[in-house]
């Protein structure tokens, strides 16, 4: 099937950058109206190639990369605000991630997120409820390959979400390494799992649900093998997980490992993703687990069109962003002042500018002061450090890193953001914002339009107003320093007129 179609359609794509397979889905929606156009999944086993230091070994990233190559081939033609590429726990964790998503980007010929792990979990509940909407609270577990995810919610909205550091491929690597099935191991497996999982036991108590679901690959590849054997439609017990656990005891090691709808990809995980999978039902008081058609692709595609729709809600990360703003205190005032004078100044830069790169320049004024509550001395180090640490719904972790970045530019010397700015998108955003502070620097309200700002090249000109006067010397003499500090980086002329 060929993706190359008429760029008008409304055509949704999503990546999903998992520990063991890579997914992509094309999908159009119609109002609630969800129509997959093709779907595919590699089994990569990214998080298999995390050696003990944490790094993603060659050979991983290799697999990786081949699979983004096939992929990028499939995306040709669609715009590309409607694709998304997450990635998840394996590239959280590695140490290497930026070298690994510098060449996958190449290959795609799209950019790829690392989110958080409660950002995953809240664009995998997106996905269940909006593909299987029901008004009972609901309990929403998906196993992964290096983590887990868990969700409280009721009808769209999640009220809980919460992800663990385990997951089918690392338990298995730890405790089936060798292939061999044994009680001991089993059991070590689920003494592990449980202590993982131990802290969410009265978060996610039975009592505050009604259903529980499954998402995505484990409890997929475990219901196929249920329903295939006959011991259930489907759904997954403890009783018929006792009864998987003992198919393996039986087999002895995953090469003689035969059940009926296991698929080979899965061969090598199915053991630690069963640990796991008993461990949550046992402790948490679930008695069946429903496998549901949502998943974090689905997700991700419907947050993207809910980013892009006119009519539709509220972009979450202006939410997240008025959140943090309350909570940390901030001057919403001078925030707002800020914002508006540096979205002038940085349309003066280019003539179309993005309205993404837009967005994050307003983004950073409305919290770059968010490091005043810890102190006001070097507010910008703590601003930067809290933007680019705090969990913010909506957020990729990429993103949140260059907010940070921006806010520990905002003021002071360059050269501590000097490799960042390589990035001329994030030059000019830096330079508008930096600009927009020192303007709004007394914290009044200002009736008087401020410079204009003209670009011929790497040289620009500040032109300010001809009614500045003395009040304006104070100003005046901040620019000057400034066009002093840009000049010393070598990357650009401000000159003030």
């Amino acid at each position: 099937m060929t993706t190359r179609r008429d760029p008008s359609s409304q055509i949704w794509a999503s990546i999903d950058i998992g520990s063991n397979s890579f997914r992509l889905e094309l999908a159009r929606l119609a109002g609630d109206r969800y129509q997959r156009i093709s779907y595919t999944k590699e089994s990569v086993r990214l998080g298999a190639g995390l050696d003990a230091q944490g790094m993603l070994t060659e050979a991983a990233m290799q697999r990786g990369l081949a699979c983004l190559k096939g992929f990028g081939e499939q995306l040709a033609g669609l715009p590309r605000e409607r694709i998304r590429a997450v990635a998840t726990q394996t590239l959280r964790e590695a140490r290497n991630r930026n070298a690994f998503l510098a060449r996958a980007e190449a290959v795609l010929g799209h950019p790829v997120e690392v989110i958080s792990g409660r950002e995953e979990a809240r664009l995998i509940y997106a996905g269940v409820a909006r593909l299987q909407p029901s008004d009972k609270p609901r309990l929403v577990i998906d196993i992964g390959g290096r983590s887990t995810e868990m969700i409280l919610g009721k009808g769209r909205k999640p009220m809980l979400a919460e992800s663990f550091g385990v997951g089918s491929v690392g338990l298995s690597l730890r405790f089936f390494a060798d292939g061999r099935y044994t009680a001991e191991a089993f059991r070590a497996a689920q003494v592990a799992a449980g202590a993982e999982l131990e802290e969410a036991l009265t978060l996610f108590r039975p009592e505050l649900w009604q259903e529980a679901l499954g998402s995505s690959g484990t409890v997929g590849a475990v219901s196929q093998i249920l329903a295939a054997s006959g011991e259930t439609d489907g759904r997954i017990t403890p009783d018929a997980l006792r009864w998987c656990i003992a198919r393996c005891l039986e087999a002895g090691s995953q090469d003689k490992l035969m059940l009926p709808g296991l698929k080979e990809d899965r061969r090598p995980v199915v053991a630690g993703g069963l640990c796991i999978l008993y461990t949550l039902l046992t402790q948490f008081g679930i008695a069946e687990l429903l496998p549901t058609k949502g998943a974090l692709r689905q997700g991700v595609i419907f947050d993207l069109a809910e980013r892009l729709r006119p009519s539709g809600p509220r972009d979450p990360r202006a939410g997240s962003v008025a959140e943090l703003q309350r909570r940390f205190g901030v001057d919403t005032a001078q925030a707002e002042r800020v914002a508006a004078q540096a979205e002038r100044l940085y349309r003066q830069l280019g003539a179309r500018p993005s309205p993404e790169l837009l967005r994050e320049l307003r983004w950073a004024a409305a919290l770059h002061e968010m490091g005043m509550l810890v102190s006001h001395h070097d507010h910008h180090r703590h601003s930067a450090y809290l933007i680019a640490h705090v969990d913010a719904p909506g957020f990729s972790t990429n993103q949140l890193q260059r907010l940070g970045t921006l806010a520990l530019g905002q003021r002071g010397g360059l050269r501590k953001v000097e490799a960042q700015l390589a990035d001329p998108s994030l030059l000019d955003q830096l330079l508008a914002l930096r600009l927009a502070v020192i303007l709004c620097h007394a914290r009044t309200p200002s009736v008087e339009r401020g410079p204009d700002l003209v670009r011929h090249g790497r040289r620009l000109t500040l032109r300010c107003p001809a009614n500045w006067g003395a009040t304006q010397a104070r100003t005046r003499f901040l620019l000057r320093e400034e066009a002093e500090a840009w000049g010393r980086t070598g990357l650009l002329e401000l000159a003030v007129a």
